[in-house]
């Protein structure tokens, strides 16, 4: 009885919201964004460069990573309706490590997605892999 008085209380506090956030995000951020920084990276570092998969990788890792992260944090904050200095408190514990996570983890996927993904799946292909990746950086968030 006190087993199923608990399971009850654990689904009454599911949270609803958290899930929600990273839908907005994806949707209005992580998409649109991903999809001209593609295109950007295209333009910009045309395949018959030499190097260019270096390249691209080295402006995805170097550049893109560490902005788009401090990007998720701080609307990851917004959304959840904290103030600045929990936005600080969070940069300060969490951006180093997930930085570090996301070159690791980031890093062979992005090599994949670079140099055989053709343009128009790219983001697609991206997606795939940011399910488990969001689901790391909720785990932060815990």
């Amino acid at each position: 009885m006190i087993e199923k008085k608990q399971k009850k209380e654990n689904s009454q506090n599911l949270d609803v919201c958290g899930p929600l956030r990273y839908a907005a995000y994806g949707f209005f951020v992580t998409g649109p964004l991903s999809h001209y920084f593609y295109l950007f990276m295209e333009h910009w570092i045309p395949p018959e460069v030499p190097l260019a998969t270096v390249k691209r990788l080295l402006l995805d890792r170097l550049l893109f990573a560490p902005a788009f992260l401090l990007l998720f944090f701080l609307i990851m904050n917004l959304l959840e309706g904290k103030d600045a200095n929990a936005f600080a408190a969070k940069m300060k514990s969490g951006f180093w490590p997930a930085l570090r996570m996301n070159w690791r983890m980031w890093t062979p996927v992005q090599f994949i997605n670079i140099s055989y993904v053709p343009l128009q799946f790219r983001v697609l292909f991206a997606n795939l892999a940011a399910l488990f990746w969001y689901a790391y950086l909720a785990s932060l968030g815990k």
